[in-house]
């Protein structure tokens, strides 16, 4: 798929913007499901996009800044093969090869990363002076050119991959053989079901696996739409906040233990976990 001047300009701004976020994290614009969506959005590409932004944004849920360790790249991750599913042309078909191509670009993200962080430490020694000088406007000059660094991480590899055309990246998929495309969606399969795995892992207590469990065994009723699985959870969760506000009679289940406990039950499972 070729796109017009308008669209391409539209598409580095996104990834732009995509960039700034990863620091800003203040309208989200860099996560996976954003970023894919607007992408989709400016190309017209939006149903494909959306889905690849879904399945990135599972695996991108494991993704966290740990102390000195630096996460993924989600941004250049989602900007990245946003873009390649764009102009590749598959559609649908593409989005498996999309998300195992995300995976690379998301370490190669990380290296631009350290470098911008590493160029901003440079920068906040020219705040500092500019402080001392009692000169505000240059603080907040040096503050937006480190904001806008972090947006040219993202603009830059975005303009070299529009730069190169769609014919070569149509190019580029052809000549892939059927075993490389089929073990690239094996693995980017794999790649989504780790990140559900990761979420999970985070998320897994005692009092949440039985929602857990319904919730797998009603995604298995086809007749049960997106809408309907929404509002079977909403219920579920309502019926919960219900009962943990409801709590116990600060008996500690009944086991003889008065004056134990809060007298939320819920709560009290949790404290003790």
């Amino acid at each position: 798929m070729n796109l017009n001047a308008i669209q391409i300009i539209l598409v580095i701004i996104v990834a732009f913007l995509a960039g700034m976020e990863g620091i800003l994290d203040e309208f989200q614009f860099h996560q996976p499901v954003v970023a894919c969506t607007l992408i989709g959005l400016v190309t017209g590409q939006l149903i494909p996009c959306l889905m690849l932004g879904g399945s990135l944004q599972m695996i991108a849920l494991g993704w966290a800044n740990v102390g000195a360790a630096v996460a993924p790249d989600a941004a250049l991750a989602s900007i990245a093969s946003a873009i390649i599913l764009v102009l590749g042309g598959q559609g649908k078909a593409g989005i498996s090869s999309a998300i195992a191509l995300a995976i690379p670009l998301a370490v190669a993200g990380l290296l631009l990363t350290i470098i911008a962080r590493t160029i901003a430490t440079a920068i906040v020694h020219l705040m500092d002076a500019a402080a001392a000088e009692g000169s505000f406007g240059k603080v907040d000059m040096w503050h937006v050119i480190a904001i806008c660094m972090q947006g040219v991480r993202i603009a830059i590899p975005a303009a070299l991959i529009l730069a190169i055309g769609a014919g070569p990246v149509k190019g580029l998929l052809a000549q892939m053989p059927t075993w490389l495309t089929g073990g690239l969606s094996v693995g980017g399969g794999m790649v989504v079901a780790v990140g559900y795995a990761m979420v999970i892992n985070m998320i897994a207590t005692r009092e949440v696996w039985p929602f857990f469990a319904i919730g797998f065994v009603l995604a298995t009723i086809q007749q049960l739409t997106l809408l309907g699985l929404g509002a079977i959870g909403l219920s579920l969760a309502l019926i919960y906040l219900s009962l943990s506000k409801q709590g116990g009679s600060g008996s500690n289940g009944g086991n003889g233990n008065s004056g134990s406990g809060t007298g939320d039950q819920v709560g009290d499972i949790i404290d003790n976990y």
